[in-house]
């Protein structure tokens, strides 16, 4: 058997469709958005229009009827012009809708996920807290059952998508009990937008992703109906985890973009840009630069293919999404600073795209688990230190 990674034609024409998109109406615009820290709301809206924050779901809850590997060429496709518009897509689907298409109820995935799919609205996953970062499961903020409401108490950092004019809910991880162990029990609520006592605050000041939202939620004895509990009393940390395990691919696929366009945007530059008489191109030593990002994004490519190839079989892919998420993180490292290097001065001002890669690269290796997360992941699989 040969292993064949060709799209069919529906995955390559998505692929057409996206980029086409990208550069010609998320690149004349971004730009101006990411300085001024600005949401790009109607940029979104139109992703909405396209069918793509309904790209993975099934047409009865309102989706597209494709898979998450149609999402990840999709998100592949808009990183290689921008990542803050990527980022709010595989925030959007994969912890805003996700959760509730794998857990929710019918009701609730019939009361949420038309809309989540038609992009019309957004949801977001309150899950990290200031003192937690990558130690999730030492969640502090607390829900207890009152009168038929869970009374919500606490504070979330770092929430994409959270505060934005599309914003419509945000799913909470909460401390809800003890379990038999000794242990916290933790679930996840929704908690829709508005309601009283949930506080969100103002936009993080980022190095990069400047044009998607980031913020702190704080929650103040807020009640929510009993109903609004996704998935068990109990296995909320649980459910988040396998969530993650999907978003790593996603994520491994956001990475790849930026390797990418890193790439595009050097070869172009390489052949514009003359120094000593000649395009920089002809020198070699920027070939080898720009053959070297070539490895590493086609490379990249691969493994998060492979991961997902195995995830849509139905077979465990925990290994897989780790090594995906770790390699193209830090490959889309490496790449952005290399492609700096080409642009020279220019690589270092703010209306190139590559100095945006720069700025954006680096959060690939630590949001949805750091790279040190991924070689622990990647070892015990392995059965190292077990």
């Amino acid at each position: 058997m040969v292993l064949d990674y060709r799209l069919d034609t529906e995955t390559e024409a998505l692929r057409t469709m996206v980029r086409e998109f990208a550069n010609e109406v998320v690149r004349p615009q971004i730009g101006a958005f990411y300085e001024a820290d600005e949401f790009p709301t109607a940029i979104v809206a139109q992703m909405g229009e396209l069918g793509l924050f309904g790209l993975p779901f099934p047409e009865e809850h309102g989706g597209s009827g494709g898979d998450y590997f149609t999402l990840c060429v999709a998100l592949e496709e808009l990183a290689r012009v921008d990542s803050s518009v990527a980022i709010t897509l595989e925030a959007g689907v994969s912890l805003g809708a996700m959760p509730i298409f794998r857990f929710g109820t019918e009701a609730q995935k019939k009361e949420w996920l038309p809309k989540l799919c038609a992009g019309q609205a957004l949801g977001a996953f309150g899950l990290t807290e200031a003192g937690g970062g990558s130690d999730a499961g030492s969640t502090r903020t607390t829900a207890r059952l009152e009168d038929g409401h869970w009374v919500i108490n606490g504070s979330k950092a770092f929430i994409t998508n959270s505060g934005t004019e599309l914003t419509e809910l945000v799913t909470v991880t909460a401390v809800t009990g003890t379990r038999p162990d000794g242990g916290k029990e933790i679930s996840a609520i929704i908690v829709p937008s508005g309601t009283p006592g949930f506080t969100v605050g103002q936009r993080y000041s980022k190095v990069g992703w400047n044009a998607s939202d980031t913020r702190e939620l704080s929650f103040t004895d807020v009640r929510v109906p009993e109903e609004n509990l996704v998935g068990e009393r109990g296995r909320g940390y649980a459910q988040f985890l396998s969530i993650l395990d999907e978003g790593r691919i996603a994520i491994a696929a956001l990475a790849v973009g930026l390797a990418q366009g890193c790439v595009d945007e050097s070869v172009k530059y390489a052949a514009e840009r003359e120094a000593f008489g000649s395009p920089i191109g002809r020198n070699q030593a920027i070939q080898f630069m720009i053959a070297d990002m070539e490895v590493r994004a086609s490379t990249a490519r691969l493994a998060y293919y492979r991961a997902a190839e195995k995830m849509l079989r139905g077979e465990p892919f925990k290994r897989e999404a780790a090594i995906a998420k770790l390699y193209s993180s830090e490959m889309a490292m490496e790449n952005a600073r290399y492609a700096t290097q080409v642009h020279g001065g220019y690589g270092f001002m703010n209306e190139f795209p590559v100095a945006r890669f720069y700025r954006d690269a680096k959060i690939l290796e630590i949001g949805e688990g750091t790279s040190e997360v991924q070689r622990m992941l990647i070892a015990r699989s392995l059965g190292v230190g077990a």
